[in-house]
């Protein structure tokens, strides 16, 4: 159940009219009163004799009364109470109480003999109520309404539970500002899916994934065709900016802008300054190492989400067992990444990185203090991702994909375990949220790439097959079942055979790749363990351009057939990984 109070207006007329009028689009069906401060109100939506001024009269006596330079401009308090699309629909009798406890919890009026306001509410669908009610008391004295949508927040969660309706996870404060009921009717009269500050934020939110400085910055928001003013102070110094989507005008033909930190607080640009403060040089072709990756360029896609899948693996660690404030600047910098991921991904996977990214958005802030400058593997990557360009949908490209995806699901699973035991319930829920279009993304790329390998996997001969699965289950004998038994396992054996035709040792690679975390979250045990594989041993992603497996039982004519060279693939000509 979630309550909306909206800022103090001033014409109590105004809003009653909306409230019993037939809505923006004919939405509004059967008007009428649920409750009112003394049950005895008049209702227009059902008494044909009661008009709108009868009502607005009443409400507004308590105003009226007081001398004219006492009243408040601004005495109109209105609020929405609306249920979940899952919740059963309420009776009148029982939004009527909601009523009444809402306003009493929010100091309109609290009962016990003590001042009160006037108050109504009005219902004109079956999921919410909206409640108008005006800021003076009876005696002429103002009410304490101060943190009134904190206050009805948390009511409406005893009321979710009382009532059997969806329990909403209590908010921190550090959640982005949600659209006004205006910026949404707007946005449907325009035709548009999304509001304007929706659209501006996911727009500015990309732009600063993996940035280093304000010029950067700034010349990603131009490149993104949103209008930018910059707000300087008399020295010269830069305080702040504000953006707004080109056609998007008020009445006046002029484009609506929004500074940042109304579009989230973390995209102000003192917040999006502290990203920068341990940050590497500003150059397109990076390079970086890690403990099991050599220092290596990142020159197009498919380098750059290897490099990025690698540093993802790294943050899962921290989460882990880092200090607090470590982890939440992780968490912020995997939310670049996600959105540096869905920026550049090809159409398959568009949607479901887009939602992901977007969920994991209340994810990546907490009251937690992020210490920047720890996160830096990861906003490089997200730099990478940026400046590696768009990946096209087959080959090495998809398959890369395909692995860090994998990677990153690990990531904002662990993200969410951190935040629940934090006790962040939005930004556990949001995380999980993200980790399902995750896996929606995983599947629609892994598709091809998988089938590849455990196609190449069948091939294999028994007896490679059962070595393999001897060392598996030496390896990691408490997940060696589990993965014998899932339709992966042609591609885990695939990939040892690559691997130990590359000259890796296939049972150290298995207990180093499982010994990692995360596995009792995945789907398939074995795909994550290919990915790792694949990734730790430096072999494509794509097997595809892989010549066949070569195995002892081949014979000599089968193996010049497959290789013209008659050349062993070894550690001289293998692909380098990362």
């Amino acid at each position: 159940m979630i309550p909306s109070v909206n800022d103090p207006g001033s014409r109590t007329i105004g809003l009653l009219a909306y409230l019993y009028g037939p809505g923006k689009h004919e939405e509004h069906t059967d008007p009428h009163l649920v409750a009112s401060f003394d049950g005895m109100a008049p209702d227009p939506g059902r008494d044909p004799k009661a008009t709108l001024k009868d009502l607005q009269q009443l409400l507004d006596q308590p105003v009226d009364a007081l001398p004219e330079h006492a009243r408040p401009a601004a005495h109109v308090w209105h609020t929405s109470v609306r249920t979940t699309a899952d919740d059963r629909i309420l009776s009148d009798e029982e939004w009527g109480e909601i009523a009444r406890r809402i306003v009493a919890a929010a100091g309109i009026d609290p009962g016990s003999g003590e001042p009160a306001c006037r108050w109504a509410a009005v219902r004109h669908a079956d999921d919410h109520i909206h409640i108008i009610a005006t800021l003076v008391c009876e005696d002429g004295s103002r009410p304490d309404d101060f943190r009134s949508g904190k206050r009805a927040q948390a009511e409406c969660r005893l009321i979710e539970k009382e009532l059997g309706l969806h329990q909403v996870a209590p908010g921190d404060g550090t959640a982005a500002q949600r659209p006004t009921s205006a910026e949404r009717h707007k946005a449907e009269r325009q035709g548009r899916e999304r509001t304007a500050r929706e659209e501006l934020r996911e727009t500015v939110r990309r732009a600063v994934a993996g940035t280093h400085s304000e010029a950067e910055f700034f010349g990603r928001l131009a490149a993104a065709g949103l209008l930018v003013r910059k707000r300087v102070a008399p020295s010269g110094d830069l305080l702040g900016y504000k953006v707004a989507l080109p056609d998007d005008r008020n009445k006046d033909d002029e484009p609506v802008f929004y500074p940042g930190a109304r579009l989230a607080p973390d995209l102000s640009l003192p917040r999006i300054r502290e990203r920068w403060t341990s940050a590497t040089p500003s150059d397109p072709v990076a390079e970086t190492a890690t403990d099991d990756a050599p220092l290596r360029a990142v020159p197009g896609p498919a380098s750059a989400r290897r490099a990025a899948t690698t540093a993802a693996w790294q943050a899962v660690l921290v989460l882990d067992g880092g200090d607090d404030g470590i982890i939440a600047a992780h968490i912020a910098a995997a939310g670049e990444v996600l959105d540096a991921l869905a920026k550049t991904s090809a159409a398959h996977t568009r949607k479901q990185l887009g939602e992901a990214a977007s969920a994991f958005e209340r994810a990546s802030r907490s009251h937690v203090q992020a210490v920047r400058g720890h996160d830096r593997a990861l906003r490089q990557a997200a730099r990478d991702l940026v400046h590696g360009g768009p990946a096209l949908g087959r080959g090495e490209d998809r398959a890369s994909t395909a692995m860090l995806i994998d990677m990153v699901f690990f990531l904002v699973t662990a993200a969410a375990a951190w935040h629940g035991r934090k006790e962040h319930a939005q930004q556990a829920a949001a995380a999980l949220q993200a980790a399902e279009h995750l896996r929606a993304a995983y599947q629609a790329a892994a598709g091809h790439p998988m089938a590849v390998l455990r196609e190449r996997g069948r091939l294999l001969p028994p007896a490679l097959h059962q070595r393999h699965a001897i060392v598996l289950r030496e390896a990691v004998p408490q997940l060696a079942e589990q993965i014998l038994a899932e339709g992966g396992w042609p591609a885990l054996a695939s990939t040892l055979t690559d691997a130990e035709a590359a000259g890796h040792d296939p049972a150290r690679l298995l207990v180093q790749a499982a010994g990692r975390r995360e596995l009792d979250t995945a789907s398939s045990v074995s795909d994550v363990l290919v990915w790792r594989l694949r990734r730790l041993s430096g072999l494509p992603a794509d097997a595809s351009a892989m010549p066949p497996h070569r195995t002892a039982t081949d014979r000599p004519s089968r193996s010049h057939t497959n290789n013209p060279a008659g050349t062993r693939q070894d550690s001289r000509n293998r692909p380098r990984g990362h």
